[in-house]
């Protein structure tokens, strides 16, 4: 129930869509007479797209996710990596058989240099189908065919096909792997929803190593207009407000134990 909760109020509420439905029900407003009413909807939605469009608000939102968790120093030893799905172009994929990487691709990246680094650590890509009405293939099928093209072994993969959302990604994984005491496990994600996928690690009883990639702020960009080109600053608002409404979700649920997670 929580998942399907989650996917409706998010696609409600993330602001492409949410400027959309202001537009809509100004209009409906116009239809029935209420101008005043149909003003604010206008108004609310323009600002909601300036903002996230327009101004730095999404990277300096992103930007204390990014910082909560430092890549530490690499370990002398590493029993296994793990990396959470959201890299490929789910879609694409399942269409024409590739591993077309989409913006969160360096998760794989850094794993399959990783995995070289570490010739004898196992390989565990979680991540199956998330999505609610887009028909895609879950990363665990794709990642095998582009980290075998990159000089990893198939028979070092463990494949966690099942999750649909970081909860489930710590959870199944857990139960896949069976982590030993002892055992050095990285994992690794985007630098923004590290604070989110670690606590769900610790909640789950896997002790992890974390290793953030894909960045997507240099920590110098500041309060101002223009910094970025506007569909990248939407996207970066939209990645942003998703994390933060997911870490407060997840707090008060139960599912982790603070609402902004730290090292």
């Amino acid at each position: 129930m929580f998942f399907y909760l989650s996917k409706i109020f998010w696609f409600f509420i993330q602001p492409l869509n949410l400027a959309i439905f202001l537009l809509l029900a100004g209009l409906l407003a116009v239809t029935i007479g209420r101008r005043r009413l149909a003003g604010a909807g206008s108004v609310l939605a323009f600002l909601i797209l300036a903002l996230s469009a327009w101004t730095s608000l999404g990277a300096m939102m992103l930007n204390p996710l990014e910082e909560r968790f430092q890549r530490p120093p690499l370990p002398e030893k590493v029993d296994g990596i793990v990396v959470l799905g959201g890299g490929f172009e789910g879609a694409i994929n399942l269409a024409r058989g590739g591993y077309e990487l989409n913006s969160s691709g360096d998760r794989m990246v850094e794993t399959a240099i990783l995995a070289r680094r570490f010739p004898t650590a196992k390989v565990v890509v979680s991540g199956g189908t998330g999505a609610l009405f887009l028909d895609g293939e879950g990363d665990a099928a794709t990642a095998p065919r582009l980290l075998t093209a990159l000089g990893v072994a198939a028979d070092r993969m463990i494949l966690e096909n099942k999750s649909r959302n970081t909860y489930e990604n710590a959870v199944f994984t857990k139960e896949l792997v069976t982590p030993k005491p002892g055992e050095t496990w990285l994992l690794v994600t985007s630098a923004f929803h590290m604070p989110r996928a670690k606590a769900l690690f610790d909640k789950a009883g896997f002790a992890t190593v974390p290793w953030p990639v894909d960045y997507r702020t240099s920590g110098r960009e500041g309060v101002g207009l223009f910094r970025d080109n506007p569909a990248d600053s939407l996207q970066a608002t939209t990645m942003a407000i998703r994390e933060w409404i997911g870490l407060f979700a997840y707090w008060l649920s139960g599912r982790i134990d603070q609402p902004f997670p730290g090292g």
